[in-house]
C-alpha cells in the first residue's frame, strides 16, 4: 500500500508513476502477444506494427526517469517513498526489455517460412502464454502490493524454463533431420530465447516489488531451471 502525504501533488506524482508502469506494462503484453500472432502466421504487417510499437515502450521507460529525478529532486523523499520510485525505474527498465525481446521475435518473422511442423509453433505459442500469464501477475502484484503473492510468481519461471529446454530439443531434432530446417529452425530457437527471458524480467519485478514493500532484498541464490547445456543430441557424447 502507498504511503498517502500531506501534500497531495506528491501522492499524485508517485499514483503517475504507477499509472505510466501499468500502461507500459499493457502495452508489452499486447506487443508479444502480436510477434507470436505475426510469426505463427507470417503476418509481416502485424511484424512491423511490433517493432514499430516498442518506440512507445522507449518513450515511457525515458519519461519515468525524467519524472522520478524530478521527484527525488523536489520531494527528497525516504523509506517507502525513495524504494517506491527507485522501484519504479528498475521496473520500467524490465518492462522495456520485454517490449525489445516482443520486438526480436517479430524482426524473425520475415525469416521463416511457415513450412515448419505445427508442433514447433504450438510449442513457441504454449511457451509464449506461460511467459505472458507470469508478466501479467506481476504487474497484478504491482497494482496490489499483494507480497505474499511472489513466491508463486517466482516459482513459475521454473515452469517457462522446462517449457524451453523441451522446445529447444524439440528444434534442435528437426535441424538434424533435415539440413533444410536449420535455418528457420535457427531463427526459431532465437524467438523461443528471448520468450524465454520474458519470464526473467517479469521474476526481476517480482524481486522488485519485493524490495519496495518490505524493504528487503529476496534471497539471490535462485537456481535457474534453462537446461538448454545439458541437452544431448542423439549419437554424440556428452561433455563431462
Amino acid at each position: 500500500m502507498q504511503s498517502v502525504h500531506i501534500v497531495s501533488a506528491y501522492d499524485e506524482e508517485l499514483k503517475y508513476l504507477s499509472k505510466r508502469i501499468a500502461a507500459m506494462g499493457g502495452h508489452a503484453e499486447r506487443m508479444v502477444e502480436q510477434a507470436v500472432e505475426a510469426l505463427v502466421n507470417v503476418d509481416h504487417g502485424l511484424a512491423q506494427k511490433v517493432i514499430q510499437d516498442d518506440l512507445v515502450l522507449d518513450e515511457g521507460q525515458r519519461e519515468i526517469d525524467d519524472k522520478a529525478i524530478i521527484i527525488i529532486a523536489r520531494r527528497q523523499p525516504m523509506a517507502t517513498d525513495l524504494r517506491e520510485i527507485v522501484g519504479a525505474i528498475r521496473i520500467s527498465a524490465d518492462i522495456e526489455r520485454v517490449g525489445d525481446l516482443g520486438k526480436n521475435v517479430a524482426k524473425r518473422v520475415a525469416s521463416v517460412d511457415g513450412r515448419q511442423p505445427n508442433s514447433l509453433f504450438r510449442g513457441l505459442e504454449a511457451l509464449a502464454d506461460l511467459a505472458l500469464t507470469q508478466l501479467k501477475e506481476v504487474l497484478d502484484v504491482y497494482a496490489s502490493r499483494s507480497v505474499e503473492r511472489i513466491g508463486f510468481v517466482r516459482d513459475r519461471d521454473d515452469q517457462i524454463d522446462a517449457m524451453y529446454t523441451s522446445l529447444f530439443r524439440e528444434l534442435l531434432t528437426y535441424m538434424m533431420e533435415d539440413p533444410r530446417n536449420i535455418t528457420p529452425c535457427t531463427h526459431l530457437l532465437f524467438c523461443a530465447k528471448n520468450i524465454e527471458r520474458i519470464g526473467d524480467h517479469a521474476t526481476n519485478i517480482a524481486e522488485t516489488i519485493y524490495y519496495i514493500v518490505t524493504g528487503d532484498q529476496l534471497p539471490a541464490d535462485r537456481p535457474k531451471g534453462d537446461q538448454t547445456d545439458k541437452v544431448v543430441l542423439p549419437g554424440t557424447v556428452p561433455v563431462k
